[in-house]
């Protein structure tokens, strides 16, 4: 021991201090480029978390990225120094983009791009106007990065800098010594993380807790891995993953459904009206004590209205409720289903329904290439589908295509037809002028149908007028306006004696949380009393994610005042549609996720990033904190692990049968039994 100790001692006594000083003196003049970079790179990880995540000082995130960058830096040392600015350059360009579409990204779907998305691009053709108006200044930040690298540079450049470094440089003894360190902090980095860390970080299920935990650079590396595994494990189906949905299904199917609604529409057409970026929010909400959805509010009186509803959608936004509706499965984790896993077999409603001999069409007043649904449809079990040009006369545009009076009229008249030539009918209506950017009705006559201000003795306060939540109002109100007459135009063409309407918000609005402050806490609510009341005072995380609930209403023309006219208030998500349906319309899907909301007391609504809601409590993947929703009941530790659990399972299960095609494999075997 004590000679152990002696070694010790003569060792330290023996190390030349001055020289290691000399080294890294040597070390940090000849680098300054790749200091700048590093630097530079960094405080940009830190930017991007300030605007997004908030924990901006966290040290996992910056030893996550440091990693990343001193790997990216070590192949810098096999380029001559007169040009690593090239490489260095080229890399700032990178990352700083991944900032900046990160950023903006971020403000408007509380999420991070993934590279899946890169397929879902081509989906952008005509929304132009709808990204371009989500930029703001704030989003730029990001680029005095590469100007600070071209100022270091060009100092250097003057100075003969690297002319100098090119005598001292050795790149393999700096490749050396970058992988050393990129190895140093890669330990500390491994040793802060847990196993459920490893998990997550692999599956992706949400980009918030990864960007949060193990920052922006090694998150983008970390889905770029993760999006290749997912394009290549397509080619072989996983035992494992097989053998655990068999084991979800045999458990789940054994629940009973039978209830009142059993059965209550069989025989009847259904539909489906997709009211896009209509949010629960604007139900009976008044300006100057007028209604802004007066014609919902009817239809959500008369009919069943389910008030605590939310849609579960991912990327793929439309698309991916349009998907979760039809076949009670949660959206893809990687991609969207419309353009990535769209030819898989599913099971559908539509599919069911065709079955039993019903005609099934949907419609939407846009190119029927958009979001593929020209292909994807011909998987989803729609006979015919009815869009833009091909089938509408384009007689007034409002925003992104056709106006939503417009279609329904012209729709009417197409499913009027549809009546009197076939038997039943499934039929789907995709909405389209209450689209992001909200801008359709500006310079309109339709602009001042509805105000947003609030009237006053002598003059009106503007109020929300001239604002983006504002300019949303008026065009959900014009949204409205354009269900009411189509309900009459189907009353009037005899289609509603034997149909059921069904009416869903496809996602809520995605605006931001500064402009429901101007809704909820505007100044104005103080002094002047007008109807939308002030009852968020806070429009933190929490709030903000509860309140992007959706209208789900099922109603037919002889509902109102029956013992079905009724609201339901527990929880509810756009995966339990399908058994619900399926059970008032005698039909049922064998590999539904979701429940009969009338065969079940204590339902989840899990989200595809790991987030759930339940009547008590919402819970948030990302930051693994909750809110409590019932102030009377209690929320456990063992609760919140349960309903972890629950969600965890049930998003492993949807994306193997979306990945693997697992009801096909299950129907093939089934055949050869």
């Amino acid at each position: 021991m004590k000679k152990g100790l002696k070694k010790v001692k003569n060792f330290i006594k023996n190390i030349d201090y001055k020289k290691i000083k000399k080294e890294i003196n040597i070390y940090l003049r000849t680098n300054i480029l790749t200091i700048t970079f590093l630097i530079t790179n960094i405080i940009n990880g830190i930017i991007l978390r300030y605007l997004t995540v908030k924990n901006y000082f966290n040290i996992k995130p910056i030893l996550g990225d440091l990693v990343i960058l001193l790997v990216i830096i070590s192949f810098c040392y096999l380029i001559k120094p007169k040009h690593q600015f090239k490489y260095y350059i080229t890399w700032s360009i990178i990352l700083t983009i991944i900032c900046i579409v990160n950023c903006v990204y971020y403000s408007n779907y509380i999420s991070f791009i993934s590279f899946s998305l890169l397929k879902t691009s081509s989906q952008l053709n005509g929304y132009t106007d709808a990204v371009t108006n989500i930029l703001e200044l704030k989003d730029f930040i990001f680029i005095w990065e590469i100007i600070v690298l071209i100022i270091v540079h060009n100092k250097l450049k003057k100075r003969k800098y690297y002319d100098k470094v090119k005598e001292i440089e050795v790149g393999r003894v700096r490749i050396l010594v970058t992988a050393c360190l990129c190895l140093f902090f890669g330990l500390i980095f491994v040793a802060t993380l847990t196993s459920k860390d490893y998990s997550r970080l692999a599956k992706q299920w949400d980009r918030r807790f990864t960007v949060m935990e193990f920052g922006v650079y090694t998150y983008q590396v970390s889905d770029l891995v993760a999006t290749i595994r997912t394009n290549m494990s397509t080619l072989s189906n996983s035992s494992e993953a097989y053998d655990e949905f068999l084991e979800y299904f045999k458990d789940k199917n054994t629940e009973e459904h039978n209830n009142k609604y059993t059965n209550l529409f069989q025989g009847k057409n259904v539909l489906v009206i997709h009211a896009e970026s209509f949010q629960g929010f604007t139900m009976n909400l008044k300006f100057n004590d007028v209604e802004l959805t007066p014609n919902m509010n009817r239809l959500a009186s008369e009919g069943i209205y389910f008030s605590n509803f939310y849609t579960e959608e991912s990327i793929g936004n439309s698309s991916d409720s349009e998907f979760t509706l039809l076949t009670s499965l949660l959206p893809a984790s990687s991609g969207t289903v419309f353009v990535n896993y769209f030819n898989r077999e599913y099971e559908t409603i539509t599919n069911l329904l065709r079955n039993n001999g019903y005609y099934t069409f949907s419609m939407h007043a846009n190119v029927a290439s958009a979001w593929n649904r020209r292909n994807a449809y011909n998987y989803l079990g729609y006979d015919k589908f009815y869009s833009y040009k091909d089938d509408y006369d384009i007689d007034e545009v409002l925003g992104l295509g056709l106006s939503d009076k417009s279609f329904f009229r012209q729709s009417s008249d197409i499913i009027k037809d549809i009546k009197d030539n076939n038997g039943n009918f499934y039929g789907t209506l995709i909405m389209l002028t209450n689209h992001t950017p909200f801008n359709s009705l500006v310079d309109t006559e339709y602009y001042d149908d509805y105000l947003v201000d609030i009237k006053g003795e002598t003059e009106n306060i503007p109020y929300l007028e001239g604002t983006k939540i504002g300019n949303y109002l008026k065009c959900v109100n014009y949204a409205d306006s354009a269900i009411g007459e189509f309900i009459n135009e189907l009353d009037e063409n005899g289609v509603l004696d034997n149909t059921v309407i069904v009416i869903y918000g496809d996602h809520d609005s995605k605006i931001k949380k500064s402009e429901f402050e101007k809704l909820y806490n505007s100044e104005y609510i103080d002094d002047v009393s007008i109807n939308p009341n002030k009852n968020i005072d806070v429009v933190d995380d929490f709030n903000y994610e509860i309140n992007r609930k959706v209208p789900f209403i099922i109603w037919t023309k002889d509902m109102a005042g029956s013992e079905y006219n009724e609201e339901i208030t527990k929880v509810m998500g756009m995966i339990d549609v399908m058994p619900t349906l399926g059970n008032m319309f005698g039909v049922k899907n064998e590999f539904a996720l979701g429940h009969d909301i009338f065969s079940i007391n204590d339902n989840v609504v899990v989200f595809p990033n790991g987030s759930f809601i339940t009547d008590k409590v919402y819970y948030d993947g990302a930051s693994q904190e909750y809110r409590q929703l019932d102030i009377n009941s209690s929320v456990s530790i063992e609760y919140l692990t349960e309903n972890q659990d629950i969600a965890s399972k049930m998003i492993s299960v949807s994306n193997n049968i979306i990945t693997y095609d697992f009801i096909k494999k299950y129907r093939e075997e089934k055949i050869f039994e």
